[in-house]
């Protein structure tokens, strides 16, 4: 951390140690205020952040212990350092355990507080990286990270909150693209195995021939090319979980080691004979329907109703089009910080469009068009014309389908683009009534009628539910 961003507060009951140690470390660069008692202290700590607070133990009105304890529990990320003329080994321990940093001595040498201050920084630098980091981790990979108001998505939400806390075998469906991967890895920061690794492991990307040993590791000379030992995947997630991946496409021989690891949590390495255990949960995913593959004999039906125990069905994005102006929002907060884009946000004619699509890529390629448009919009917010033109053609196939030959009634075919469009508008003006009608140009009334006519009135109830 930079001197010049670091504020530090010095403590003490002695004038001239307050001076001389804040004259000393301003000159150094740092920012620094001083207290004369615990009170004062705490009074500064109200009103502003501190990254270290230098204190001193004996004081009237009280102790730096006291101060300690109360910075340990109110503000957790700021670093302490004691002080006191009357050094003893107990006091000393006992500063340590209360979590001060460091333990110094009067007179205390100028160079020896400037490695302390420095180093006690440097730790509270790398302690808030790690909250950082946790924190981009719970948003990544917790639950938030996965988005939607749909009725299906709510229902995936529930019971992936029910059964993360277990060890239960999961199943994951659905079409590529849908967050199979991002599910599973919910699951696992949500359960008790969340300090333990998550391994993923893309079945149908391993060649036949080296899938064993990937799973399940080998010994020496074990084949060809088995120069050393190798640990497997199911060995390297024991404590923790296992993501099997395109699980449709192992092989037969495979379905019956799996089946075996599923059942006993044992296996034996490859050209071992020594039964190795593992305490692992196991999800597994897949994009094709595994009672199709059962029925035609290229999936083991034991193997399934093995893995079958918990099932969570992702629908495409095609199907639930009122998610994709969140989701759509959350990608380019997140590519505006990736990029450093100023994009405020879509138009409604954009947001029409992408609605309009049919997304074969599902959320995955919603995320990478996104981000596409981040990077190429030159204005404020997306227009039509930033996105690919294959998705702004979408926009006008409803009105191209008369010339087609099939002609609906009038009323009937601008249903779904109003209720497109006021959805849209809803979502660009954070659900406010007053401000959607005065973009719309139409009065509060006329938009709660349309709001309940096209069902967009319980969305607003959820979101604030759900803190959205």
């Amino acid at each position: 951390m930079a001197r010049s961003a670091a504020r530090i507060l010095i403590v003490d009951d002695d004038r001239l140690i307050l001076d001389s140690l804040g004259e000393m470390l301003a000159q150094d660069g740092y920012a620094v205020e001083r207290a004369a008692s615990m009170k004062d202290a705490l009074a500064l700590l109200e009103q502003m952040p501190f990254e270290l607070v230098l204190s001193d133990i004996n004081m009237p009105g009280g102790d730096g212990f006291e101060l300690l304890t109360a910075i340990r529990q109110r503000w957790p990320a700021t670093v302490a350092v004691m002080m006191t003329a009357y050094g003893t080994i107990d006091s000393a321990v006992e500063a340590i355990r209360l979590g001060a940093y460091d333990y110094l001595t009067k007179p205390i040498m100028d160079d020896e507080l400037r490695l302390v201050i420095e180093r006690a920084l440097a730790q509270q630098h790398i302690l808030h990286e790690n909250r950082q980091l946790k924190q981009e981790l719970q948003q990544r990979f917790g639950l938030e990270a996965l988005i939607g108001h749909d009725y299906r998505m709510l229902k995936v939400f529930e019971l992936i909150e029910t059964v993360a806390g277990s060890s239960v075998t999961v199943l994951i469906q659905g079409p590529s693209g849908t967050g199979k991967s991002l599910t599973a890895r919910v699951i696992h920061r949500l359960s008790e195995r969340a300090a333990g690794p998550f391994i993923e492991v893309a079945v149908g990307a391993i060649p036949e021939t080296l899938i064993e040993s990937e799973l399940f590791g080998h010994v020496r000379g074990a084949f060809t090319g088995a120069v050393a030992n190798k640990t497997g995947k199911f060995k390297a997630a024991n404590g923790g979980t296992i993501f099997l991946d395109e699980i449709g496409t192992a092989s037969p021989a495979l379905q019956v080691k799996l089946l075996r690891v599923l059942q006993e949590r044992q296996f034996e390495p490859v050209g071992s004979n020594r039964t190795e255990s593992v305490d692992v949960r196991v999800v597994c995913a897949t994009n094709v329907n595994l009672e199709s593959e059962v029925r035609a004999g290229r999936f083991r039906e034991d193997l399934f109703y093995r893995i079958n125990v918990i099932t969570l069905d992702l629908p495409p994005l095609c199907e639930r089009i009122s998610d994709i102006p969140l989701l759509a929002e959350c990608f380019l907060r997140r590519s505006r910080g990736d990029h450093g884009r100023q994009v405020k946000g879509f138009t409604i004619e954009a947001l029409t469009a992408l609605q309009a699509y049919a997304w074969p890529g599902n959320v995955r390629e919603l995320a990478n068009v996104v981000e596409r448009c981040a990077i190429l919009c030159r204005g404020e917010h997306v227009g039509l014309s930033d996105l690919p033109p294959k998705i702004a053609e979408a926009a006008a196939e409803p009105a191209a389908s008369a010339h087609l030959g099939h002609v609906r009634p009038l009323r009937e075919a601008l249903e779904e683009p109003e209720r497109r469009i006021i959805e849209a508008a809803l979502r660009a003006h954070g659900w406010s009534r007053n401000r959607t009608a005065a973009a719309l140009d139409i009065d509060r009334t006329t938009l709660y009628k349309k709001m309940k006519r096209y069902d967009l009135l319980r969305p607003t109830v959820e979101l604030a539910a759900r803190g959205l």
